[in-house]
């Protein structure tokens, strides 16, 4: 992969606290260029040495609402502060409040025209999603909420795209 790097982030969580809610998923859409890459961290797979692995190269980190929820909650239950690991990070959430965008993800990319494969799943049903996979075994529901989660991160991408 050549040229210079971007990445956009999403996390799935168990809920709200990251004292005693874990995180079930990172994804991560890297742009090198032309090159596109995707990695997801799962489960115990998730640990700060993966995460930094996974982000090395990494020039600017794009997420939305990440200022407030992904960065701090990742920063509290893994111990990195990406930031200070020298990654620039772009807020997409700021950007659209600027513009008059208002809401989650899914809100700003209906006024936009962005499309979804999963367009029923949300927050709340990717952490149930999450526990169907850990107490049911159920594999179908970790490829779903797998799923969601790429598709998180690439749509990032295309928000950006849009508010150029």
């Amino acid at each position: 992969m050549t040229g210079a790097c971007e990445a956009y982030l999403d996390i799935e969580t168990t809920g709200f606290s990251p004292d005693d809610c874990p995180i079930t998923v990172i994804g991560i859409h890297i742009c090198r260029g032309q090159d596109e890459e995707f990695v997801q961290l799962v489960g115990d797979h998730i640990t700060p040495e993966a995460l930094l692995e996974a982000l090395r190269g990494v020039e600017v980190l794009y997420t939305f609402n990440g200022e407030r929820f992904d960065l701090p909650y990742i920063r509290r239950r893994l111990g990195v502060d990406l930031m200070a690991e020298g990654i620039r990070h772009c807020d997409l959430m700021h950007h659209c409040h600027r513009q008059g965008l208002r809401g989650g993800l899914k809100k700003v990319e209906v006024s936009l025209g962005i499309r979804r494969r999963l367009p029923d799943i949300n927050g709340y049903q990717a952490v149930r999603l999450w526990w169907r996979y850990l107490n049911d075994y159920d594999d179908q529901a970790l490829e779903t909420l797998l799923e969601y989660n790429k598709e998180d991160t690439q749509n990032l991408k295309i928000l950006r795209r849009r508010l150029e």
